[in-house]
């Protein structure tokens, strides 16, 4: 008995101590598992932590770069013409680690595959609170419902245009609301009207940059859905603005002269309580029925004989509907024109609204102007490709159309800009903490100001693969 339980004693103790070493071994393995699993978890806090503040710090990279817009913008030495991309970073510009980007908008490529670097012009796009219904039409992808609902939206009757909506429409909709009846503040705003969906407003262009993406044209294999074409369908929301619109002041910020006004009583009356003989033996103001501001710029840049001459040749009833028909009826040359083309207007009004820059206008647009339209659109940005350094005043598209197109188009063009979408791209340290806004900047006035900005970040990197590696190269030389 005494052998028996002295055998089995040490069998029971190592049955214990095999028992107590699983444990040990199971209790190691939770702690060494609760280790790795804390270790992973500080390790995804720290690298969340990075790329949070890497983001504070292009957020503030975007500032330092809104800022940067406001010094080049102000600061052109042509006022009212889009600033030269030489002139600035048209790449990227390093910042203290980080680097940013302005995103623009080349209105010579239509194949959307390379980045195009600068300011947006708001002034190449179609104003939806001032363009017609049919140039809304003209637009791609437009339909008659959405056309006619922009039309109903802004004006400030209850009538309901043929195929619009006024608020009956609205008011069936299952969140009711009424119809605006007021000019646009925003293109936002597009996307509640009747007719409007995702294909019309966006097309393919899912990120909004202007920039055929791979899964932009992959077909239905990745959102979102598109005809694997080898060309990105923007949308119209590329191609319209509400923020369109130029002083009309000079560039010294003087009132121009109203070529429209009518002095022959004036100077019918001027003449009579005179004692002497007129000063000169020419057609007067009057006889012709032009202002005499508009005759003493004439004799002034030019001389008095050639004052006469335009004079002559200038109708003597009736409005001109634009300086491109008052160019065209003068018969000055283009380089007299640009001479005295700031110094005067058609209107007195203290904004001209809406009008369309045909210097820096993508052909979808041009293709919207009554008397260009798709017949004209390509020749116009072919000849301006090839004329670039005689661009300086609206004379240059009476050389492209017939005399009838061009005085068609004359109310609805110019080649002056004051407002500009920035659409910066910045990254922080690293070339983590991606961000993206666009400032609508307006320079109409002394300073500049921002009249719109959205946060576009959501939609993710919009700058290309070859950019993407040029900022890792970026990375690889230490300079971010």
């Amino acid at each position: 008995m005494n052998r028996t339980a002295m055998n089995s004693s040490p069998t029971r103790n190592q049955s214990e101590q095999a028992f107590v070493l699983i444990i040990i071994l199971w209790i190691s393995v939770g702690l060494v598992g609760a280790a790795l699993f804390f270790g992973h978890s500080m390790m995804l806090e720290y690298r969340a932590s990075i790329n949070t503040l890497a983001g504070y710090q292009a957020e503030k990279i975007i500032e330092g770069a809104l800022q940067y817009s406001f010094h080049i913008l102000k600061n052109n030495e042509e006022s009212g013409q889009m600033p030269d991309p030489a002139d600035f970073a048209s790449n990227w510009a390093v910042v203290d680690g980080g680097c940013f980007w302005l995103l623009g908008r080349n209105p010579s490529n239509t194949s959307n595959n390379d980045p195009y670097f600068g300011f947006i012009d708001e002034s190449s796009k179609l104003n939806l609170n001032t363009a017609t219904q049919e140039m809304l039409e003209s637009l791609p992808n437009m339909t008659e419902e959405l056309a006619a609902a922009i039309i109903d939206w802004r004006d400030e009757d209850s009538d309901e245009t043929e195929n619009g909506a006024e608020s009956s429409a609205y008011q069936r909709q299952t969140v009711k609301y009424e119809c605006k009846n007021a000019p646009f503040e925003s293109i936002d705003e597009l996307n509640l009207l009747k007719g409007a969906s995702w294909n019309i407003l966006y097309g393919e262009d899912a990120n909004r940059n202007g920039l055929l993406d791979p899964n932009e044209n992959d077909g239905d294999r990745s959102l979102p859905s598109d005809d694997q074409d080898g060309e990105l369908d923007r949308g119209i929301i590329e191609f319209v603005t509400v923020f369109s619109r130029e002083p009309n002041l000079n560039s010294e910020s003087s009132e121009r002269i109203n070529i429209n006004e009518n002095s022959a009583d004036s100077s019918q009356t001027d003449a009579g309580a005179s004692q002497g003989p007129p000063a000169s033996s020419g057609p007067s103001a009057g006889q012709q029925g032009i202002a005499q501001e508009l005759v003493d710029l004439l004799t002034e840049k030019f001389s008095e004989e050639r004052a006469q001459e335009i004079q002559q040749a200038l109708p003597t009833q009736g409005e001109f509907s634009s300086l491109l028909e008052f160019y065209i009826r003068s018969g000055m040359t283009a380089k007299e024109f640009a001479e005295i083309d700031d110094e005067i207007s058609t209107s007195d009004d203290e904004y001209l609204e809406g009008l369309i820059n045909i210097n820096t206008a993508p052909e979808e647009v041009l293709a919207c102007i009554p008397g260009i339209g798709s017949e004209n659109a390509a020749a116009v940005v072919q000849y301006r490709s090839s004329h670039s350094n005689s661009l300086d005043s609206i004379a240059w598209l009476a050389e492209v159309l017939e005399e009838e197109q061009a005085i068609q188009a004359g109310p609805f063009i110019t080649v002056k800009s004051y407002q500009y979408t920035a659409d910066i791209m910045a990254v922080g340290h690293q070339g983590k903490g991606f961000r993206r806004m666009q400032f609508v900047i307006d320079v109409s006035e002394d300073d500049p100001v921002v009249r719109y900005r959205r946060d576009l970040s959501r939609f993710g990197w919009a700058l290309g693969r070859e950019v993407r590696m040029d900022l890792h190269d970026l990375k690889e030389s230490q300079e971010l």
